[in-house]
């Protein structure tokens, strides 16, 4: 037996059969488990890289075409690309993206190094008119990656994300030695395989201290895009700065008519009497966050940083529980509500503060996306006063001690 064979003994016994005969429920639980994994390996007390630079490498060879995904591989990324772009900018308000598209042995930068996510999901869209030919070349988009994160602030985060549908990569030189200069300029590469996977991309990933995965469905790809979403841990060697920001204010119609900056790239400027004023330069624009044109000077709301709370102190996780230990008066999902199954449920989830239970599907979206556990919420707390004399506040949730009705 050859050595590397160990690693791949037996794999397929991960894959198991349902009643029906079917595989979907076994696929499902191994995307399921890798998110639980996710969940554990994080953090409260790591230094994240809340200002991040991400450019998304998107493979558009001829091996996109192919329609193992629905309808196409091409398509379906798109897709899933929209609604990461989405996402990342909602989680991510401060950072910025970019999109490089690979095909016929080039490179080409499509989208900007920017933080408007509709602007690149308006180019999204426009991919789908252009042909898939040739064959990708990851030296050329490596290259054309390290061109623009070089000039990018040593406080921020430069990341990559190459999504490649092809099992081959034709490269003008010695890919190693664009491996070596990623390695150097603290490039964080990760690799979505959607056919198999290529030794030169694992390697790539292992080097750079990215993530390399190969898909099994859709399902799967929309879970390993979403890996990305939260921030990465801050390099030890890397730069803290304090970094100015501004907050403006929403014209009114006092302000008098003004035409927006935002527009000017896409040939969509417009004069109106309302938008964001910044307050350095005067200049408008139509929605935050955004890069000011005139100035530099990132402008921001208030919300917007407060998303960050959630990245820093994240939810504690929920004590894993099985199908027997569940209390009998807590026989269906405190979430969705649904009763629990034997035969489905066989793992379900309680909050260490409230004790109440969820199954795994709710488990994962209140850590993922809520941030907060919906009963702890529904509780209403008792103020220092109140705990004195024994009564229940009528006020809401207390911030610091402070009554509050708000929520942030």
């Amino acid at each position: 037996d050859l050595r590397w064979e160990g690693g791949y003994e037996k794999t397929w016994e991960a894959i198991q059969e349902d009643k029906e005969g079917m595989l979907d429920f076994s696929v499902q639980d191994i995307i399921q488990k890798a998110r639980r994994k996710r969940l554990e390996e994080r953090s409260g007390k790591t230094k994240l890289g809340m200002m991040r630079h991400l450019y998304v490498v998107l493979d558009m060879s001829e091996n996109m075409k192919t329609q193992d995904l629905k309808p196409t591989r091409l398509l379906c990324c798109e897709k899933l690309l929209e609604k990461f772009t989405e996402e990342y900018f909602y989680l991510n308000p401060i950072s910025q993206m970019g999109i490089i598209v690979t095909s016929n042995k080039r490179a080409e930068k499509v989208s900007d190094m920017t933080g408007n996510p509709r602007r690149h999901i308006e180019v999204l869209k426009s991919l789908r008119d252009k042909p898939y030919t040739g064959e990708p070349s990851l030296q050329n988009s490596l290259e054309l990656v390290i061109q623009t994160l070089k000039n990018m602030p040593s406080h921020t985060s430069r990341e990559v994300i190459i999504i490649m549908g092809s099992l081959t990569t034709c490269d003008p030189g010695d890919i190693n030695k664009t491996l070596d200069e990623a390695v150097n300029m603290n490039i964080k590469c990760s690799v979505i395989n959607l056919s198999a996977e290529v030794r030169i991309y694992k390697e790539l990933a292992a080097r750079t201290g990215g993530h390399h995965a190969v898909i099994l469905d859709d399902h799967h790809l929309q879970d390993l895009l979403s890996e990305h979403l939260n921030p990465p841990a801050s390099l030890a060697a890397q730069q803290a700065n304090l970094i100015r920001m501004g907050f403006p204010s929403h014209a009114g119609p006092e302000a008098g008519l003004g035409m927006c900056l935002c527009h000017l790239d896409t040939g969509g400027e417009k004069i109106s009497s309302s938008g964001y004023i910044c307050p350095q330069c005067r200049a408008r624009y139509c929605e935050l966050p955004v890069e000011c044109r005139g100035c530099g000077l990132t402008l921001v709301s208030a919300p917007h940083l407060a998303r960050s709370y959630h990245h820093l102190f994240p939810l504690a996780l929920f004590q894993e529980l099985s199908a027997e230990d569940t209390p009998a008066d807590q026989s269906w999902c405190n979430g969705c509500g649904k009763r629990f199954k034997e035969n489905i449920d066989k793992k379900v989830y309680r909050c260490p503060n409230c004790h109440k239970v969820y199954c795994g599907e709710c488990d994962l979206f209140i850590h993922e996306t809520l941030h907060s556990c919906p009963a702890c919420c529904a509780k209403a707390p008792l103020t220092a006063a109140a705990q004195q004399n024994g009564h229940h506040a009528a006020a809401g949730p207390v911030v610091n001690g402070v009554g509050s009705n708000g929520v942030i």
